[in-house]
């Protein structure tokens, strides 16, 4: 027997949940899963790797959940171009109609949907982007050229957060586009996401009894995003969480990390989501947004 999870027809950050909760009570179940995506009619950076890391999750005992592609032609062809198919044929059995297509052009796609399982994948990740992430973030973000360095450590260390804390792989892409909510602005939005341990069991050992019983989620996330705290102390590897949020407070982006049961967010002036929330459907890993607008466009 097969328990259907619907795939949201506008799949995002703001339908994710919606998506974690069908992911929820299938896992309950203990069922093969069939991750049903006909109907989909865009999905964002952050809905792609979202589902992949669903898929990794939900694999048992050996067996492969099901996936039903698009059925707009055109929507399946942007996940293929995104590469997302790519990645998806190692995880589900995938059924519908698969374009066979060239990668997306440059300029549509920064990074396509690309695997990260140890530090080797994170320096790839960054040295195949440098070039390309420079031109765009001066030209179409109207950022500093110097702002492509802070660019890259954010994109590192969100990538490096799979290696730390996941303890298994993940994906990341980057793209740009237009932001049609409130911003209407142009945008890169770097997402990262797994299906791994997540923030509160990585953290666990060095802050769980420091935090006693609010020990949590919410808690794992609040004090690696705000308070800085890092499983490993290696000062050489990067600034971690604290440094991306540096770099995006000068350039007005925003961040969300959600992880089991929270989500937690540094919301700019121009979004309208809130920096916390708890008890939200529990979901493997974690998944993490960060938006970085054109500038000039911060405006509510």
């Amino acid at each position: 027997m097969t328990r259907l999870v619907e795939v949201p027809v506008q799949f995002d950050d703001r339908s994710f949940d919606q998506f974690a909760a069908a992911y929820a009570q299938a896992a309950r179940d203990g069922e093969r899963m069939l991750f049903d995506a006909h109907a989909a009619e865009w999905a964002s950076p952050y809905g792609l790797v979202g589902l992949l890391a669903a898929g990794q999750a939900a694999r048992r005992n050996g067996e492969k959940p099901l996936l039903t592609a698009p059925a707009h032609p055109d929507v399946a062809r942007y996940w293929a171009r995104a590469g997302f198919f790519r990645e998806a044929a190692e995880l589900f059995e995938v059924h519908g109609k698969v374009p066979k297509t060239s990668p997306a052009t440059e300029s549509e796609v920064l990074l396509s949907v690309t695997p990260v399982r140890a530090a080797e994948d994170v320096h790839q990740v960054v040295s195949n982007i440098q070039q390309r992430a420079s031109v765009i973030l001066a030209s179409e973000l109207g950022l500093d050229p110097k702002a492509t360095i802070g660019f890259a450590m954010a994109l590192s260390e969100a990538c490096q957060n799979i290696v730390e804390h996941a303890g298994t792989g993940g994906w990341v892409a980057v793209q740009s586009y237009h932001w049609r909510r409130r911003l209407a602005r142009q945008v890169v939005v770097i997402a990262v996401a797994d299906a791994g341990v997540g923030f509160r069991h990585s953290l666990e050992p060095t802050q769980g009894k420091r935090f006693g019983d609010r020990w949590g989620d919410a808690a794992a996330l609040e004090a690696a995003l705000i308070q800085g705290v890092s499983r490993f102390r290696d000062p050489g590897r990067g600034q971690g969480l604290a440094g991306i949020r540096r770099y995006l407070a000068r350039w007005d982006g925003k961040i969300s990390i959600r992880s089991g049961t929270a989500r937690i967010a540094i919301v700019p002036k121009w979004d309208d989501d809130v920096p916390l929330k708890d008890s939200l459907p529990g979901f493997p890993g974690a998944q993490v947004l960060i938006i970085i607008p054109e500038q000039g466009s911060a405006q509510p």
